[in-house]
């Protein structure tokens, strides 16, 4: 039987789906779960603080208005914020009236580390030239007024102009940026350095790769300078990190950056990241850092829908001062799918075609071109689809091939993931082992003797292998 707070819920959700977007309503109000009713208060709990900033920032008065009619005049609202404890105690609530808002303070920092007095060595100063500013390394390119915003995209576009306005002032820091290949994430994040640099040109704004940080820390170690490289880093008003999954597995490196990032944040400093998948799907991360990394926000990027792909192409070919035929346009946007950077890719490629062989840029040679550049771009596969397609194939949970457990028909499971994973994939034998349950490269090989092994010895095993391969190669 549904209780009382339940079904007022349920009242103001059937008004609140009518006075905002499908996308709107699910992204804000489907998490929202009703926990209370005491006379006429309703409390409802949301995932995060910043979800309960974003409520009162931009449904504020609808949520007023649908309150008050379900529960009378003096019908008020109050949240109950899920916070996560980073003692790795179980998670609390903060109550908070509706329209009161009040800073909800983390109960624990690190305490930065100290700084020394004197000049600092920035790792960006090439030895022997002199240079007092830091270098932020943004492309213009890469601006928000280039970025082509649609649902695929919204919420971390909104999110990534939210923390370029208010840089540290937002309870989305960190934010992190997290999607596939080609999506969109280098792009946004550039666009907040860029964007803040135009509105603060006083604020120290640094964008660099994952690994340019790491090499930099090496190099630091080898000089004897890691005082210099750290105290460098927490001098940063803006720190913008991409790739930061290419930490996995450095456990230097996580470290350094740990207390980095403890200081800007209690400093008040914006961090930004991006990362080819969720902060709960990252292999090789600790602990401590993926604790943090949920602090604040992590908004996904999503392959584009038909409406965006066309409007990306749309904005590209009037940048570039081409008239493209519109069915050229949606030929285009109907045949690449997969991201945005082979879209774009494929707009070179046909461009370059219609222009080097003075052809007709029409509807014919797209057909040519389109074609043969899906061909030419297979996508790649990644380790997570294989070790998905083989759980399948199986019937097995994902969880059980990354487990310990010894059982046959799951090493085997694992093994032929393994095998895969080197046939199909760019990743390095320590890199697929930490996906199959953090093991070694040894492992990764032997797996792979196994395999080629069995292939060569057992017909029942062989045939397996040969269905694997044609439902992994039909992605």
């Amino acid at each position: 039987m549904k209780k009382e707070y339940d079904k007022v819920w349920e009242k103001c959700l059937e008004i609140i789906k009518d006075n905002v977007n499908a996308q709107s309503f699910k992204t804000w109000f489907e998490p929202i779960k009703p926990i209370r009713l005491q006379t006429n208060v309703l409390t409802i709990q949301v995932p995060s603080q910043f979800f309960y900033e974003w409520l009162e920032e931009h449904y504020v008065a609808l949520l007023k208005k649908v309150i008050r009619k379900e529960l009378g005049a003096d019908g008020r609202l109050e949240y109950s914020i899920v916070m996560e404890n980073i003692y790795g105690v179980k998670p609390y609530t903060v109550r908070i009236p509706a329209t009161n808002k009040k800073e909800v303070k983390n109960p624990a920092m690190n305490m930065p580390l100290d700084m020394r007095e004197g000049g600092i060595r920035n790792p960006f100063i090439i030895p022997g030239l002199k240079r007092v500013t830091v270098e932020s390394n943004l492309n213009p390119d890469y601006s928000f007024e280039h970025f082509v915003e649609g649902d695929c995209n919204r919420l971390a576009r909104s999110a990534a102009f939210a923390v370029a306005n208010k840089p540290g002032e937002t309870s989305f820091n960190p934010l992190l940026i997290y999607g596939g290949v080609g999506l969109g994430k280098t792009h946004l994040a550039h666009a907040i350095g860029i964007e803040i640099k135009k509105k603060n040109p006083a604020k120290t704004v640094l964008y660099v790769p994952s690994e340019r940080f790491t090499n930099q820390f090496i190099d630091a170690i080898q000089n004897n300078n890691t005082n210099d490289f750290v105290n460098f880093y927490q001098m940063i008003d803006v720190l913008i990190i991409d790739d930061v999954h290419f930490f996995s597995g450095k456990e230097k490196t996580q470290d350094v950056f740990f207390h980095v990032f403890n200081h800007l944040q209690q400093n008040k400093k914006q961090i930004v990241m991006t990362s080819d998948r969720a902060p709960v799907d990252l292999q090789g991360i600790e602990q401590r850092l993926l604790s943090r990394f949920k602090w604040g926000l992590a908004a996904d990027l999503q392959p584009p829908d038909l409406e965006t792909r066309i409007a990306i192409l749309e904005k590209k070919a009037y940048a570039d001062g081409i008239d493209l035929p519109r069915d050229v346009m949606e030929y285009i946007g109907y045949s690449i799918t997969s991201n945005i950077r082979e879209l774009e890719g494929a707009l070179i490629s046909l461009l370059a075609q219609a222009s080097l062989n003075k052809k007709t840029l029409n509807i014919d040679l797209a057909r040519q071109m389109i074609d043969k550049f899906v061909r030419n771009t297979a996508k790649e596969v990644s380790i997570d689809y294989i070790q998905k397609v083989v759980c399948d194939y199986f019937n097995m949970p994902i969880d059980l091939l990354k487990s310990k457990t010894r059982k046959r028909e799951v090493v085997q499971a694992r093994q032929i993931a393994m095998y895969f994973a080197k046939q199909l994939t760019k990743s390095s034998l320590a890199t697929i082992g930490m996906h199959c349950g953090g093991k070694d490269h040894a492992t990764v090989l032997h797996a792979c003797r196994t395999v080629n092994n069995l292939m060569d010895t057992d017909k029942k095993f062989r045939h397996y292998i040969q269905e694997l391969d044609k439902k992994i190669n039909l992605s």
